[in-house]
């Protein structure tokens, strides 16, 4: 009987030690991973507030969409993952969807400096044809210390209504881009 007691009470000792020892573990095994300080930059939030002002209650405005997640590739599609390779990656600022239906309208790329080195104007040229031949048109706006929430909303009616040029693209001219 004193066997069991002894038995049992070692056991008790064991699982306790063994809950103890996972609980450590499992605290000294940290995630690498950290929440960032913010979704947008200091521009790009800049431009979401005026954004907001320019546009209709019947659109949401969406900030760094995959372009995984706006363009979708049929099933038996030669080389399909290479092209999906292609996308997987990339992001567009911001999309204008309606707002019954969540469909993406339009697309915005806020341009800043970087815009101008040759590397990412191969990458905006590829994202404009890709979004293009998929119907989805896009408006490029030079980042710049202001905007005018009037000009962006004639710029985004026009679009939303079609009127865009060959390359399926409107770009907001003037101010210099910070």
């Amino acid at each position: 009987m004193h066997t069991f007691f002894l038995f049992l009470a070692i056991s008790f000792v064991v699982l306790i030690a063994m809950l103890l020892f996972g609980l450590l573990t499992k605290a000294l095994t940290r995630w690498p991973y950290h929440k960032t300080d913010r979704l947008l930059t200091p521009a790009e939030r800049s431009f979401f507030g005026v954004l907001g002002q320019a546009i209709d209650n019947d659109l949401y405005i969406f900030a760094k969409v995959r372009l995984s997640d706006l363009l979708w590739l049929p099933q038996g599609t030669k080389n399909r993952q290479s092209y999906m390779n292609r996308i997987q990656s990339k992001h567009v600022d911001f999309v204008l969807c309606d707002s019954a239906t969540t469909e993406p309208r339009l697309l915005i790329e806020l341009d800043d400096s970087s815009h101008q080195r040759a590397r990412r104007r191969n990458r905006d040229a590829f994202l404009d044809e890709a979004v293009r031949r998929a119907g989805l048109p896009i408006l490029r706006v030079p980042a710049k210390r202001s905007y005018a929430p009037a000009e962006l909303r004639r710029l985004i009616s026009s679009l939303l209504a079609g009127n865009v040029d060959a390359t399926g693209q409107a770009a907001i001219d003037g101010g210099k881009a910070d």
